[in-house]
């Protein structure tokens, strides 16, 4: 009998532990949950910032923020458990904001550098994006070596300023894609390095008359797209990066693109 006590003792202490170890579990995941949420500007919501002026990334249509990104960060909100909130500014705007933590994120076809990662954190990428060459029909350029000391429009801050800038090319701003066609049409500038994916959306409800596209994918390798985070925020930018994984895995991330951008670009050898 003693036996016996000392074998039902042992299971009780066994069943207990293991009661202990499961509400600990809990009592761990509830307090990352709660970490996350602590980090968010407004409670119940995820606040991104963009520009809103990128067609086919985030832009107005009939006075309605939309676009891949736009549609992607309202996925992404909900899978977190959230409501997006968005914030459109201008480039530098943005920037100045997520360091005093005005928003939680900023969606806006960025990518990681060496300089934004010293005061900045990032996400997973989302898409990759191929590089164009985009000028007047009748123009010589041909290729990245060729737009040294020529005049390009560019979005400031953007990877298309970047490389531009390491290819030698003098920029102007120009931050909106309709509007940067319009300036080489106009012969206001001798082109701009851009997105092939920004030309596919674009050229699918509106004429490309006159201007010459070149995908110079091969001088320029895909640029990873990320959001970027305050590294105030490790929880949420964590969350975020599960629901990316989320989205790609469950197919909403490729519908997104193939959408948007006429093809699948969320996967790097596409």
């Amino acid at each position: 009998m003693k036996k016996l006590r000392g074998v039902l003792f042992s299971l009780a202490i066994i069943a207990l532990t293991f009661t202990l170890a499961a509400c600990g579990s809990k009592g761990g995941s509830s307090n990352n949950e709660s970490s996350f949420k602590s980090e968010l500007k407004n409670k119940g919501e995820l606040t991104i910032a963009l520009e809103g002026t990128y067609a086919p990334y985030s832009y107005r249509k009939d006075g309605k923020l939309t676009g891949f990104e736009v549609e992607m960060g309202r996925a992404l909100a909900k899978e977190m458990g959230l409501k997006a909130k968005f914030v459109p500014g201008k480039w530098d705007s943005l920037i100045a904001g997520l360091g005093s933590q005005k928003y939680d994120v900023v969606i806006n076809n960025i990518s990681e550098t060496p300089e934004r990662k010293k005061v900045y954190d990032f996400s997973v990428p989302y898409i990759y994006s191929r590089f164009a060459l985009i000028t007047p029909d009748k123009s010589s350029l041909s290729s990245l070596k060729d737009i040294s000391g020529k005049k390009f429009a560019e979005g400031t801050g953007t990877n298309n300023e970047r490389v531009a800038k390491k290819y030698k090319a003098d920029t102007v701003d120009s931050g909106d894609f309709s509007a940067t066609l319009s300036l080489i049409r106009n012969g206001r500038v001798d082109g701009t390095l851009n997105s092939a994916e920004a030309w596919y959306s674009y050229q699918k409800n509106n004429s490309t008359k006159g201007l010459k596209f070149k995908d110079v994918s091969n001088e320029e390798k895909p640029v990873e797209i990320k959001a970027m985070f305050n590294k105030k925020s490790p929880q949420t930018r964590k969350q975020f990066n599960k629901a990316i994984q989320a989205l790609r895995k469950d197919g909403t991330l490729k519908k997104l693109s193939v959408k948007y951008f006429g093809k699948d670009i969320t996967e790097k050898d596409k």
